[in-house]
């Protein structure tokens, strides 16, 4: 009975010692795999365009000479002024600040230095006393490496602080007024109007304009050439309208077109149709109907434009701007734009789309035959 209870463990303690060593060399074959410069090649490639050719240094940003002018000026001096950028999305606030700190501190002491803080994610006032406040009071150390002059301070960046609330706000003005010895903040907003007076008061203000049709169009070029991606001019006039003035939203459009059409050049309608724009045919047969159709065939073509999935605030925008176009009076064209006011504010509240719309055209047709 012994004996066999002896020989029983024994096997059982031999079978778990073949276990053991089948995993551990299993375990050490993927990590020479890992080691590989294929992987690394892929991670490469996966890298999003809006990030590849984001702006290494104050050079690279285009459009805003204002702001690059001042910002260099201060870096100069190894000084900066706590700041607040604001203007439209995609026109480089963020990779201005972020080029700034690059060129301040070099790429060995830029983690330690810069803390970048989305306060769409994080805004509220506990946010404000734990990580900004650590952070701020930790003291800088080190030296650069290359005998540049090296600034005795960090940068906070806190982007998207208009949706931060009231009270995370007015938490910030003490940490500002407090910790400026070793840091300073950079605010970035779409809204200045929705940061409080006393943020303000304490920061030197840039404004970033919507970047103009050409900027885009030569940045888009230069992208196409060094992606090799075989493009049309009708293309690239699309994508930069589309836009509006976003470089981030057009190299994003740009990036899914070149991959719906990895054989093909990029052209307007492969642009019209990621970008989720309504084909300009469509709105030309709308406004034909409201003003020489039924209001059957109304209600037919605003039905179907719903049901294909269209969305009814971007049927109102492209309608505006043809509405603008047209060969109607003042006093018509006011009163459509009222209509459309009216109408994206229901949509805004939760309205039903299609009865919206219907109501807008509707209001077309009237003021249509008020001209006929």
């Amino acid at each position: 009975m012994g004996s066999d209870l002896f020989s029983k463990s024994y096997f059982q303690g031999r079978a778990m010692q073949a276990f053991l060593k089948g995993t551990s060399t299993q375990g050490t074959r993927p990590l020479k795999e890992k080691g590989t410069g294929t992987s690394g090649e892929k991670k490469q490639k996966s890298v999003p365009w809006v990030e590849k050719y984001r702006p290494k240094c104050m050079e690279d940003v285009a459009f805003q000479e204002e702001v690059v002018a001042v910002l260099k000026k201060t870096i100069e001096g190894a000084d900066l002024p706590n700041l607040l950028f604001y203007g439209p999305p995609g026109t480089g606030k963020t990779s201005t600040i972020l080029a700034a700190a690059r060129e301040l501190y070099g790429p060995e002491l830029y983690r330690q230095r810069v803390l970048e803080l989305n306060a769409s994610d994080e805004r509220g006032i506990q946010v404000v006393r734990e990580k900004v406040k650590r952070f701020a009071q930790l003291t800088v150390a080190g030296h650069r490496t290359d005998g540049k002059p090296c600034p005795p301070f960090k940068i906070i960046i806190l982007d998207e602080a208009d949706s931060m609330t009231n009270a995370a706000q007015a938490a910030l003005r003490r940490t500002m007024e407090k910790e400026s010895r070793t840091t300073r903040f950079c605010l970035i907003c779409n809204y200045v109007s929705r940061i409080i007076e006393p943020l303000t008061s304490r920061c030197s203000k840039f404004r970033f304009k919507p970047l103009a049709n050409q900027v885009q169009e030569e940045r888009l070029l230069d992208i196409c050439d060094k992606e090799n991606l075989k493009y049309s001019k009708e293309g690239i006039a699309a994508l930069v309208k589309v836009s509006e003035g976003d470089l981030r939203k057009a190299i994003t459009f740009l990036q899914s077109a070149a991959r719906l059409n990895t054989d093909n050049e990029i052209t307007e309608s492969a642009v019209i149709e990621i970008a989720g724009v309504v084909p300009p045919k469509m709105i030309d047969n709308l406004l034909k109907i409201c003003y020489k159709g039924t209001f059957e065939k109304l209600e037919i073509a605003v039905g179907n434009m719903v049901d294909e999935g269209y969305a009814a605030t971007q049927i109102i925008n492209q309608l505006h701007e043809a509405i603008i176009e047209e060969e109607l009076n003042d006093k018509q064209k006011s009163a459509i734009t009222e209509k459309m006011a009216v109408v994206d504010k229901c949509l805004v509240d939760g309205a039903d789309e299609y009865l919206q719309m219907l109501s807008m055209c509707s209001v077309i047709m009237q003021q249509a035959t008020l001209s006929n």
